[in-house]
């Protein structure tokens, strides 16, 4: 298999040394029947050689960790025009946080700024369109605007102070919005605004209420002005009553949803008839006590600024489903008791586990679990979707303990939930990988699931079996349906777990075929004619830039954008070669970037090289694949460091994001053990195939990663010499509900799972230099995981570690100050060890 790269200034083939096959995985999920149409089992590189090494000056730290501006400055948050001809995207000012926006047609390849009074008349990235897609509607600023795609004319709808969303063309014609909980229906032709549904979170009042006490009845009895008193609001309310019934031009949209609640989520159906709503009870958070003190301000004074409150700290919730006829003015809570496995106690084993520990027996019993909406980290859908002509809706829902997926419809006859598809993981189902929506010509569902061990697609009718329409050992994302029902478009690493290009299936007969060849990171957004894709590319060693497709098989795609600097281009910076390790606990490989030195020679003998292993952050992330990297700075400091002689490595360890559902959950119950043992398998590479001394190797990370750092030089002191641990977490039990509850359920459920995968537990292994540097505004990762670990140490009596303070500086870092007095005291610390 050949790939071939290209960037502004070479195209380089690709020649593929070796090939293996992904191993397969199993999933607890649910089976479904599948098609033989999909893509063709995939040989996969072992070792791919990239680009190659770009420019002939050589970086610097000061600039690898100068403000980005310099490398020029890549189109953001682009979308198409309403007719298909134009792509609009924003461009950060150069010296500034401000953003300009550009509009430029796709047969030129220059582009218009928008001027500031013109901005409203852009469209915008998730509108809307009519049945016909002859109108567009959107919102500029908090105010509704619809276009006539036809004629290129606008009508502004609200001009409010108000914030008004979620503009959505009904069936009818009419355009509905919503300002905050209260929903409008404008008709178009004739200007006329009317309420849908105002839904309020009180009581429903009781109105006038009879005597109920003995002394009120008598009061009632004795005192003639009491009672025409109530006589008289009884009278007004039942006036009220009748008016309300028989005189159309009032608008009579209350709906009560009760005190202490918040309303999650709400779709009105696309006939305007009908509200599905999620109301959970409303919480706080955080506590009073949960502060982040900042000693850097404006007025010399510290601030204590709110921060979110800890996973220990987390109470189950749950929450409520309403169904709002606005024919009937009815409303009804459906129940979750129709869903399969509502009530298992899933976590009987790990209750089990953690009971014996402390000497106890634990008797499982089932009771209702509670159950929200799916939480999606990616997600740019509601979690319910309406089918076209409104006579079903599609919810999307989890289990508070992570544990399963329910897609479900509901049965409006018999008030029911009726459950789609349930799917269920042992560890914890993915914050990802959960599209989902109706055929527009037929009553059936599409959505992703893990259930063979890889994101795939399925469909599945109402009263039908579920049926894959891909397959394979790779992972589907982003999905597209056509207004005809004829593809579905979506991205996928089919040729590679590390080179994501576009494809698009045939929902009838489960057809597959490639539509996108550019070798790298690519992403795309169909026009809204359906004929074109926006793609936006990127490779190794080159950031994002946009580009024009037919949206057709094998298509070849335009550059629309040109905004990477010569600066940037002018310097010598070191493309990786991606590796697949071989794996001492798993069939599959470890895939890494390995930079190597200039002078480096395959095979050669009598060097002992040195070496440095990174540890990319977020844990569920992917960092060796065929893209621009997030991790920008770190590829330039890497650079730096290859000529400087280092080897330096860059793993996909098990957690990584990209190779399957059991790679994703290798950590569960045990974070950062995994992880320590793929490091250890890379050392050994290094050792064999890159003339790497086992003595000499260090390594770094930020926040997971900085979390790597500590696990590694605390559980396994002898396989680096130093390490620097960057915005690190030491205490998982102080990280946020919604990431670590996933990975190591809950504290007060799972204790032994906190112990077994928290840095702070080890800290006695530290025989290692150990550099860590914490931001102090950090709402991330609190400053305070440092500075506990760092007491530990104390009391410990290690003298190996030192701390570096960033008093102005969030998780990410912004200060190129910061950056700079950061990586150099790693580079200096790499020096003096390695």
């Amino acid at each position: 298999m050949i790939f071939n790269f290209s960037s502004s200034k070479t195209l380089v083939a690709l020649a593929v040394a070796s090939s293996i096959v992904l191993a397969g995985c199993s999933a607890t999920a649910n089976t479904s029947s599948s098609q033989q149409n999909a893509l063709p089992a995939t040989k996969v590189a072992a070792v791919v050689n990239t680009p190659a090494d770009t420019g002939s000056q050589n970086i610097t730290l000061e600039q690898a960790m100068a403000h980005p501006d310099w490398m020029g400055n890549q189109p953001e948050n682009a979308f198409w025009s309403a007719d298909s001809t134009t792509v609009i995207y924003a461009q950060k000012e150069r010296g500034s946080t401000l953003r300009d926006f550009y509009s430029q047609a796709i047969t030129s390849q220059t582009a218009q700024q928008v001027a500031l009074n013109k901005l409203h008349m852009q469209g915008a990235k998730n509108a809307v369109y009519s049945k016909d897609k002859s109108l567009q509607a959107y919102t500029f600023k908090g105010n509704v605007f619809v276009k006539n795609i036809k004629t290129n004319t606008i009508k502004q709808i609200t001009q409010t102070s108000a914030a008004e969303s979620k503009p959505q063309f009904l069936n009818d014609g009419t355009l509905a919005y919503r300002q905050g909980n209260v929903f409008f229906k404008a008709d178009l032709v004739t200007g006329l605004t009317s309420e849908l549904a105002n839904l309020k979170l009180v009581k429903k009042p009781e109105g006038v209420t009879e005597p109920s006490t003995y002394i009120a009845k008598e009061q009632h009895k004795l005192i003639k002005f009491v009672a025409l008193e109530q006589k008289n609001k009884k009278d007004r309310q039942a006036r009220n009553e009748l008016l309300n019934e028989q005189n159309t031009s009032i608008a009579n949209t209350a709906y009560y949803l009760g005190d202490g609640n918040t309303v999650a989520e709400v779709q009105l159906s696309p006939n305007g008839d009908a509200l599905l709503v999620v109301v959970q009870k409303q919480t706080g958070w955080r506590s009073d006590g949960d502060i982040m003190p900042n000693y850097i301000t404006d007025d010399a004074t510290i601030d204590p600024k709110k921060a979110r409150r800890r996973v220990a700290d987390a109470k189950e919730e749950t929450s409520e489903l309403v169904y709002i006829n606005l024919k009937d003015k009815s409303q009804k809570s459906l129940s979750f008791d129709t869903l399969p496995g509502f009530d298992e106690d899933v976590l009987a084993s790990v209750k089990k586990e953690n009971y014996a520990r402390e000497g106890k027996t634990y008797t499982s019993k089932k009771a209702p679990r509670g159950i929200n909406l799916i939480m999606d980290w990616g997600f740019e859908q509601s979690p319910i979707v309406w089918n076209d002509d409104g006579s079903h809706v599609a919810i999307m829902l989890e289990a508070w303990d992570n544990k399963d997926r329910w897609l479900a419809t509901v049965d409006f006859e018999n008030n029911a939930l009726v459950s789609q598809h349930r799917l269920h993981d042992d560890a914890w189902i993915a914050y990802a990988f959960n599209d989902f929506g109706w055929l527009h010509n037929s009553n059936t569902l599409y959505y992703l699931s893990e259930e063979s061990g890889y994101s795939q697609l399925y469909k599945k009718p109402l009263n039908g079996k579920a049926t894959a329409l891909t397959q394979g050992q790779f992972e589907v994302s982003n999905l597209t349906l056509t207004r005809d029902d004829s593809a579905i478009y979506y991205k996928a690493n089919v040729e590679h777990p590390g080179l994501y290009e576009i494809y698009r299936v045939n929902p009838q007969t489960g057809n597959s075929e490639q539509i996108t060849d550019l070798n790298g990171m690519t992403d795309y957004t169909l026009s809204p004619d359906e004929s074109q894709l926006l793609l936006k590319h990127s490779t190794i060693t080159m950031p994002n830039e946009l580009y024009v497709a037919d949206a057709k098989a094998n298509t070849q795609a335009t550059r629309l954008t040109h905004t990477v600097s010569d600066e940037f281009l002018s310097k010598k910076l070191t493309a990786p070669k991606i590796v697949a390790v071989p794996s001492s606990h798993t069939s599959q490989p470890i895939y890494a970037k390995v930079y190597y030195p200039a002078d480096y020679v395959e095979g050669e003998v009598g060097k002992n090289r040195k070496a440095v292993i990174f540890n990319h952050g977020a844990g569920y992330l992917q960092n060796s694949h065929m893209g621009f990297s997030v991790y920008f700075r770190e590829f330039m400091f890497h650079s730096l460091l290859a000529d400087e002689g280092y080897i330096v490595m860059d793993m996909d360890y098990r957690a990584s994001k990209g190779y399957g559902r059991d790679w994703r959950t290798a950590i569960y119950r045990q974070m950062g053990t995994p992880e320590t043992q793929d490091l250890a398998d890379g050392v050994k590479w290094m050792a064999k195939n890159a003339n790497v001394d086992t003595k000499a190797v260090g390594t770094y990370g930020g926040s997971y990663g900085g979390f790597m750092t500590f696990m590694a030089l605390f559980t396994a002191p002898e396989l680096f010499q130093s390490g620097a641990a960057l915005r690190p977490v030491t205490d998982w039990a102080h990280y946020n509900t919604g990431y670590t509850a996933n990975i190591l359920n809950h504290p007060d459920v799972d204790p032994i799972a906190y112990e077994r995968s928290s840095p702070i537990y080890y800290a006695e292994g530290l025989n290692k230099r150990l550099l860590i540097n914490a931001p102090m505004v950090d709402d991330n990762v609190f400053f305070q995981d440092s500075v506990r670990l760092v007491q530990r140490l104390i009391e410990l009596e290690k003298e190996n570690f030192e701390t570096a303070i960033f008093p102005v500086e969030p998780h990410g870092f912004v200060q190129p100050s910061s950056w700079l007095d950061e990586y150099r005291r790693i580079h200096k610390l790499f020096k003096e060890t390695l």
